[in-house]
């Protein structure tokens, strides 16, 4: 399709992408945006520098290619760089959405279904002021590259979030409450009445009936939100490779082998897994891989992109992404989840005779030490969840609590989001997927 510069590797990224942004605030509509656009990310390597541009008019693309190789000094043994040597070559058509494409339902569509529930909240005598979106992206990716690469993948993502505030008759008590869900397909967002319901009934019901929590140190149960969270910001991060690179102390204190959590902990990595986290190809156009971080217990991979692979003489894993065309491919998660377990969540929740079940939280964060926000939380008492309580955050020790961990439930829960988004550098929002089962931690710092 394109005339490569000779001795130099180069490849194109292109995108087509439709979005849709509908929001409104107390049933008035306040944010309304459809985009509809196209965009190119095209790079050369000499093998020791990289040249980039990204351009918004595609039949430019030979002459941004040209320009970039007239500044790069060509290399008969380009094709013999480490970094080079790790492109996959890879060709094929992947459009896994066809006949389900979101840019096909109409507007009025789009706004009809987030309308459909707007009834759940006007008739709430506690909710003083809501917000419902809906929010949808598709993308179209073509990648070529000088060593024979050829793919046509897409993505996409849909969903509905509804934000409310509420207080009792008093305003002596409130809370602010949320629900959202999204999918690959706008089909799936048509019956969510009963969860919406249930979602405002708890939130409420907790406003009127929350405790404070004695701080101290409890055993936690994390819900698969709270459990997710907790895997990609205390450990999918660090799982980055770029995060190690030319950091002899980090890597070896995360040396692959390394013992790192309880034996009964696993933590994946994995593009092919469906929601917004999906990914079929990285923006380097290597296929996704299903990558252990963590094994048993055990470090057994990193996360990587051509760059940290050579580097590490380790394999591509399928995570060099980027939030648009305009931004170079770094090393990204995609769905980062923790393994199922053994134990029923009712045998976990069994067992704790006082201790705090965490079912949402408001945001989570953390490297060597992390912080969760709950916005659920729960007592035990005598192995039956009790009261609702009010706790501000749960903090430790990351490499502590991983091998604090003593009971992983038999199922997992993988999440979906379209608001929000994982960040690195200058790269926000990027859609990422978390989950995994109900965790417990015997021991966690609580407020």
């Amino acid at each position: 399709m394109f005339k490569f510069p000779e001795n130099l590797y180069s490849d194109v990224r292109i995108e087509e992408v439709s979005s849709t942004n509908i929001a409104f605030l107390n049933g008035q509509l306040n944010e309304n945006t459809i985009r509809e656009y196209k965009g190119a990310f095209i790079r050369v390597f000499d093998g020791q520098r990289w040249y980039y541009s990204s351009i918004t008019d595609v039949s430019q693309i030979q002459q941004e290619l040209d320009n970039l190789a007239k500044m790069a000094k060509p290399s008969e043994s380009i094709y013999e760089n480490p970094v080079v040597k790790k492109y996959e070559v890879n060709k094929g058509e992947y459009l896994n959405f066809q006949g389900k494409e979101i840019n096909k339902v109409s507007y009025q569509e789009k706004v009809n279904l987030l309308r459909s529930y707007f009834n759940l909240l006007e008739n709430v005598e506690e909710i003083k002021m809501w917000r419902a979106t809906y929010l949808d992206n598709r993308k179209v990716k073509k990648f070529y590259s000088s060593k024979g690469a050829s793919l046509l993948w897409d993505y996409q993502t849909c969903g509905v979030s509804y934000r409310f505030g509420c207080s009792t008759k008093e305003q002596d008590k409130t809370t602010d409450g949320s629900y959202q869900t999204a999918s690959n397909c706008f089909e799936d967002l048509k019956d969510i009445k009963e969860e919406l319901k249930e979602k405002i009934n708890t939130y409420i019901d907790f406003m009127y009936n929350k405790e404070t929590i004695e701080p101290g140190e409890y055993t936690v149960i994390l819900s698969p939100l709270a459990a997710g969270v907790f895997a990609h910001e205390s450990f999918g991060h660090n799982s980055e490779a770029d995060f190690m690179q030319g950091d002899e102390n980090a890597k070896e204190q995360w040396c692959i082998g390394a013992k790192m959590a309880s034996d009964i902990l696993s933590i994946i990595d994995y593009g092919g897994e469906m929601g917004s986290g999906y990914v079929t190809f990285d923006d380097e156009g290597s296929k996704a891989e299903k990558t252990y971080l963590i094994k048993d217990g055990i470090l057994t991979g990193r996360l990587h992109n051509a760059s940290t692979a050579a580097d590490f003489n380790e394999n591509l894993t399928g995570n060099a992404r980027a939030i648009n065309f305009e931004y170079e491919p770094i090393v990204r998660m995609t769905t980062t989840y923790i393994d199922k377990g053994n134990k029923t969540k009712e045998e976990l929740i069994g067992e704790v005779k006082d201790g705090i079940l965490i079912e949402d939280i408001n945001h989570g964060s953390g490297m060597t030490t992390f912080t969760l926000a709950p916005n659920l939380a729960y007592r035990i008492r005598d192995g039956k969840i009790a009261e609702p309580l009010s706790i501000s955050v749960i903090t430790g020790k990351v490499m502590e609590t991983l091998n604090k961990i003593d009971g992983v439930s038999d199922t997992i829960e993988l999440l979906s989001f379209v608001t929000g988004g994982c960040g690195k550098m200058e790269q926000f929002p990027l859609p990422v997927g978390f989950g995994g089962p109900y965790v417990r931690v015997n021991g966690i710092r609580v407020q």
